[in-house]
C-alpha cells in the first residue's frame, strides 16, 4: 500500500462500523447461495442414485456457466458505487439498469446454447447411461432460470454500489426457503420426480428476480432513471466486465488443474481434495464479504474524489483481512479432526486431507490480503490489472501443480502449489495497491 500516518482512531472506528454494515449482510447472502444446492441434493437424493448423480453433473454446469459472468456483480458494484461518490444518483442507478439488461442478454444466449447441447455436455462431463437422462432432464429445465440467476448478480452489484447489503440477504433467505418449499412440493407432493426440483429452483430464481427489478425499477421511477435498454450504456458494461471475465476463468482453469492433478494421485486423494476444497469455499465467503464491503467503499471514495479516504480504508480492510485470515486459520487447525469426520469416514482419505489442512490453515491470512486487494481494486474499476495479475497467476501455478504427480508429491503438495497460488497473487495485487496507480478518481474510470 502507498505509505500514509496511521489514520486517527476515530477514522478507523467509521471504517470498522462501515465495512461490518456490509460485510457482515454480505456473509449472509454468500452463504445462503450454495444452500439451494444443497436443498436440492437433501431432496434428490431420497429419489435414488442415479437421480442424485444427475444433479450434481447438472449443478456443476449450470455453476460454471453462471459463475463465469460473476462479473456482472463484481463491475456493476464499482460503476453505481463511483457514481454514489460523485453524487449522481440518477446516473448511478442507470448504470445499474444498463447492467440488468446486460444480464439478460447473457441469460438468453446462454439458453441458446445450452438447451441443444445439454446431452453433449452432459456427456462430456463422463455421465452414466442411468444418471444422464437425469441430468439431461435437470439441466435442460434449470436453464430456463439461468437470466434470472444473472439478473440477480447484476442486481445484487446494483444495490451493492448503493451501498445497501442488506436487501440481498433478505432476497437470499426468501429464496432459499421458496425453493425449498417448492422442490419437496413439485418432486413428492406433484410427484415431478428431478424435473419438479428444477422447475421449483427455477421458479425460486425468478422470484428472487422479481424482487430484485421491482426494487431498482422503485428507486429508477424515484430518480428519473430510464429503464429502457441503452446500446452504449451496455456496450461499456460489457466491456468494464471483460477483464473480470478473464479473471474468473484463469481462477477457475486453476482450480480444475488442481482437481485434475489431485484425481491423478489415486482416490482417496481426490476424494480428501474435494472436502478440503468445499471448506477452501466456506472460508472464501467469510474473506469475499469483506472484499465486497472494499468494492462499494473503494469506488464511493473514488467517486467523490477522496483519495486519502481511500487509501485509509483500504488500509483498515486489509488489517481485517489479515486478522479474519488467522483466526479463520486458528479455526481449522482447532477443528480439523472433528470436520473430516462430518464427510467421511475412511481412515486412508483423512490421513490425506489432515496435513493438507493444515496447509490450508497457515495460508489463510494470505488469502485475506488478497481477498481484500481483490476488492479494493475491483472497486476502483482496476479489471484490466486483475485479468493481466491472474494470468500471471496461472502461469506460476500450473508447472509446479503438474509437477507434483511427476515427483510423487501427495495432496500436501497440491495444497502447497494452492498456497504458492494465494502468495503470486497477493504479491501482484500489493504491488498495485502500493503504486497508487489504481487511485483513478471521479464518476467513471
Amino acid at each position: 500500500m502507498t505509505q500514509a500516518p496511521a489514520a486517527p482512531r476515530a477514522t478507523r472506528r467509521r471504517h470498522d462500523r462501515e465495512i461490518v454494515a456490509l460485510a457482515v449482510p454480505a456473509f449472509g447472502a454468500l452463504v445462503a447461495e450454495p444452500l439451494f444446492v444443497m436443498a436440492d441434493s437433501a431432496i434428490i437424493g431420497h429419489l435414488g442414485t442415479a437421480q442424485l448423480a444427475g444433479l450434481g453433473i447438472a449443478s456443476a454446469l449450470l455453476t460454471t456457466a453462471v459463475s463465469v459472468f460473476v462479473f456482472l456483480a463484481y463491475a456493476t458494484t464499482a460503476a453505481v458505487a463511483r457514481r454514489i461518490g460523485a453524487g449522481d444518483l440518477q446516473a448511478a442507478i442507470r448504470q445499474g439498469v444498463d447492467g440488468i439488461w446486460l444480464a439478460l442478454l447473457l441469460g438468453a444466449t446462454v439458453i441458446a446454447v445450452v438447451l441443444p447441447s445439454a446431452p453433449a455436455l452432459v456427456d462430456l462431463f463422463g455421465a452414466s447411461d442411468t444418471a444422464a437422462p437425469y441430468a439431461v432432464t435437470y439441466l435442460r429445465i434449470s436453464a430456463l432460470g439461468i437470466p434470472a440467476m444473472l439478473v440477480v448478480l447484476a442486481s445484487t452489484g446494483v444495490l451493492r454500489g448503493l451501498q445497501d447489503t442488506r436487501t440481498p440477504l433478505y432476497v437470499a433467505i426468501a429464496g432459499f426457503v421458496a425453493n425449498a418449499a417448492l422442490n419437496a412440493g413439485l418432486v413428492y407432493g406433484a410427484d415431478l420426480g428431478i424435473a419438479g426440483s428444477a422447475w421449483g429452483t427455477v421458479i425460486a430464481q425468478w422470484g428472487m428476480a422479481a424482487a430484485y427489478l421491482t426494487v431498482v425499477v422503485r428507486g429508477a421511477r424515484r430518480h428519473g432513471a430510464s429503464l429502457r435498454p441503452d446500446t452504449k450504456g451496455i456496450r461499456a458494461s460489457a466491456q468494464a466486465g471483460a477483464p473480470l471475465l478473464v479473471r474468473t476463468l484463469s481462477l477457475r482453469a486453476i482450480l480444475m488443474i488442481a482437481t485434475a492433478v489431485a484425481a491423478r494421485l489415486g482416490d482417496a486423494d481426490v476424494a480428501a481434495h474435494q472436502i478440503i476444497l468445499s471448506l477452501w469455499s466456506l472460508l472464501a465467503f467469510a474473506l469475499d464479504a469483506i472484499a465486497i464491503a472494499g468494492q462499494a467503499i473503494i469506488g464511493r471514495y473514488l467517486g467523490a474524489n477522496d483519495t486519502q479516504g481511500a487509501r485509509e480504508a483500504s488500509r483498515r480492510m486489509v488489517e481485517w483481512g489479515i486478522a479474519t485470515g488467522v483466526v479463520l486459520g486458528l479455526l481449522v487447525i482447532v477443528s480439523r479432526s472433528l470436520f473430516l469426520p462430518l464427510f467421511t469416514s475412511d481412515s486412508v482419505v483423512k490421513d490425506a486431507a489432515l496435513p493438507a489442512l493444515l496447509v490450508v490453515a497457515l495460508a489463510q491470512p494470505i488469502c485475506g490480503i488478497v481477498y481484500v486487494l481483490d476488492g479494493v481494486l475491483m472497486g476502483a474499476g482496476d479489471g484490466p490489472y486483475l485479468a493481466r495479475a491472474m494470468l500471471v497467476t496461472l502461469a506460476a501455478f500450473t508447472p509446479v501443480a503438474l509437477l507434483v504427480p511427476t515427483l510423487g508429491g501427495s495432496l500436501t503438495a497440491v495444497w502447497g502449489a494452492m498456497t504458492l497460488m494465494m502468495a503470486v497473487r497477493m504479491l501482484t495485487l500489493w504491488l498495485r495497491a502500493r503504486s497508487g496507480r489504481w487511485m483513478v478518481t471521479g464518476a467513471t474510470r
